[in-house]
């Protein structure tokens, strides 16, 4: 029998949710063409940022003071992609989490990429049709 998954409670969770998540994005061969070929992402710089984020989100930390929306923009993604990272977060929380906090992170997670998706659709008036 195994042991009941811990809730997310800690910047250790954060740092090994964050850590773990963006391993799996790397692998993926849908997003990590998007983060290493045409973002050309500074891991050592995005990791710190993106514990800041999810502490704000999650621990009320309020460490996060940037705007995550306009760096999106000129990337080349759809709901494809969105749906993916999905997938690959809630995969992420479910292999390492269960609780309240856990079930908040997904809904938070659905929440950035539905918003995400819609605001990058609408620069892309065709993708509308």
């Amino acid at each position: 029998m195994s042991l009941p998954l811990p809730d997310i409670q800690s910047e250790a969770d954060i740092k090994l949710l964050v850590d773990t998540f963006y391993q799996k994005v790397n692998e993926d061969a849908l997003l990590n063409p998007i983060f290493n070929g045409f973002a050309h992402v500074d891991w050592g710089r995005h990791l710190p940022i993106m514990y800041d984020f999810w502490s704000s989100i999650l621990l009320g930390s309020s460490r996060y003071h940037g705007r995550p929306f306009p760096k999106h923009m000129p990337l080349p993604i759809d709901a494809t992609h969105f749906q993916r990272w999905l997938e690959l977060f809630e995969a992420t929380i479910d292999e390492l989490f269960a609780g309240p906090k856990a079930e908040e992170a997904k809904v938070r997670a659905l929440n950035i990429a539905t918003m995400f998706e819609y605001r990058l659709r609408k620069r892309d008036p065709l993708s509308l049709l």
